[in-house]
């Protein structure tokens, strides 16, 4: 049997009484983390963009625009809902041979499961497979190196985990992820050079195009095959050859990939999250900002490739540059002694103090710490010298919110709490969060969203 076939076996096959506890709980946590991230983007330009796009295209359907109360068709609710969910680029994160957002996952499966009537433990069925899915790609092969997009893995999840919510026996699955695959592969530009508001929605893109496949796979439509094996496939164009046991997967002999997934403490890219707490560790040491001579920033390969090669990162023009820039993130927490998400608006990238600081601040990959990376972590090195002449430096390995260092639901609870802030009305927040944290027991999805309308 083919790739696809395979993974379509597994995903169709997966049920909720299959998943432990413990990745029932996970799963759960990053539904939270996901939700308070969409929330938190609802009133941003470029969501509202999309959502007057999507409701112009098709205003009514089966599935929910969240923050509205309107609805639309799956695979549009599938593009605005993970268009926001990604867009503070706080969600969570996967790193592997190919880095990824495997919640990005959560936008199909919620529009999906609401289209089918779907329970709660069915749409927690959908999301530990396309979790597992795009996880185990991740391991297998490296697309960004090859100049091809960490989306692409996600055609493979979003359509199976749609195929999976609408019933689909494993051979329609299959074509869905043909027709998704063969159709839809996603260049790596959109995170080369100067970043555009397409970084926060490419998974979006590729979500709508998964649940569109399965659509089309459900009522009978084909699609190239074998899809990854064949003489035009996605090995030969895409990632090169590479083996992937399914028999390993979760619930098949090995643990699923859910808890070993990232959630950010800081709203940042996550290759970047440990150099803000060493950046914030070198602040303390400080009489202030205006010391600071020069900055070093040394980090590992795929920090520097994605936030410290590009010259646009000194200066970036858009806040998803500033958001993948270890100059600009760096600095802005030397400066602050925070990051939040008003430290990407313009007034703050625009800011000839912040500009100038900038200049300061070299960025190099470190060997030492790329050797590291990622089974011990995402290592930053930050050392300043000030103006004294006195060094200060502070290396941090592990950040907060990974799985060596995870945050409790506590933590989880302050960070949706403070997303949707303005924007929940403090008693339905909370009474969002309880439902969240006990979905398994939903037995309606649309009370889900009807907590997620965005007071205007």
């Amino acid at each position: 049997m083919d790739l696809a076939g395979r993974l379509a076996d597994y995903v169709t096959s997966t049920k909720f009484r299959s998943i432990d506890a413990v990745t029932v709980k996970e799963m759960k946590a990053r539904v939270v983390d996901a939700v308070g991230c969409a929330i938190g983007a609802f009133g941003e330009k470029p969501i509202a963009m999309a959502r007057k796009a999507v409701l112009g295209l098709r205003s009514g359907g089966p599935s929910s625009v969240i923050g509205t109360g309107r609805r639309t068709s799956p695979d549009l609710a599938a593009f605005v809902n993970g268009f926001m969910l990604r867009y503070f680029d706080y969600n969570d994160t996967y790193l592997s041979r190919e880095p990824a957002h495997p919640s990005d996952n959560i936008a199909p499966c919620f529009a999906v499961a609401e289209a089918e009537g779907s329970t709660g433990k069915e749409f927690i069925s959908a999301a530990v497979a396309a979790y597992e899915v795009q996880c185990r790609l991740c391991d297998a092969a490296d697309l960004r190196h090859r100049g091809w997009d960490h989306v692409n893995y996600g055609l493979v999840s979003s359509s199976l985990a749609a195929a999976k919510l609408m019933g689909l026996d494993a051979k329609r699955a299959e074509q869905a992820v043909n027709i998704a695959v063969n159709g839809h592969i996603a260049m790596r530009q959109v995170r080369a050079g100067e970043l555009s508001m397409w970084k926060g929605a490419s998974f979006a893109n590729a979500a709508r195009n998964g649940v569109f496949a399965a659509a089309l796979a459900r009522d009978g439509v084909t699609g190239p095959s074998p899809v990854f094996e064949g003489e035009m496939g996605f090995f030969r164009q895409v990632s090169g050859p590479f083996d992937l046991d399914v028999n390993g997967f979760g619930g098949r002999g090995g643990g699923y990939k859910v808890a070993e997934t990232y959630v950010k403490y800081w709203p940042a890219e996550y290759h970047a999250q440990s150099a803000v707490w060493a950046a914030l560790a070198v602040r303390e040491g400080l009489k202030g900002p205006g010391e600071v001579k020069s900055v070093l920033v040394e980090t590992h390969e795929a920090g520097y490739t994605i936030l410290g090669k590009d010259p646009e990162k000194w200066r970036p023009a858009t806040k998803e540059t500033a958001d993948h820039s270890l100059p600009y993130i760096v600095g802005m927490a030397l400066l602050e002694g925070k990051i939040d998400n008003e430290t990407y608006s313009e007034r703050n990238i625009r800011s000839s103090r912040n500009l100038r600081f900038l200049q300061r601040v070299e960025v190099k990959e470190d060997p030492g710490l790329t050797a590291l990376y990622p089974a011990k972590g995402m290592a930053n090195r930050v050392t300043v010298v000030t103006r004294s002449g006195a060094v200060v430096s502070k290396e941090v390995d592990v950040p907060r919110g990974h799985p060596l260092d995870p945050m409790g639901r506590e933590e989880l609870e302050r960070k949706f709490k403070a997303l949707t802030a303005g924007k929940l009305a403090p008693q339905r927040a909370k009474e969002l969060l309880a439902l969240l944290w006990n979905l398994e027991q939903v037995r309606d999805l649309r009370e889900v969203f009807s907590l997620t309308k965005v007071s205007t």
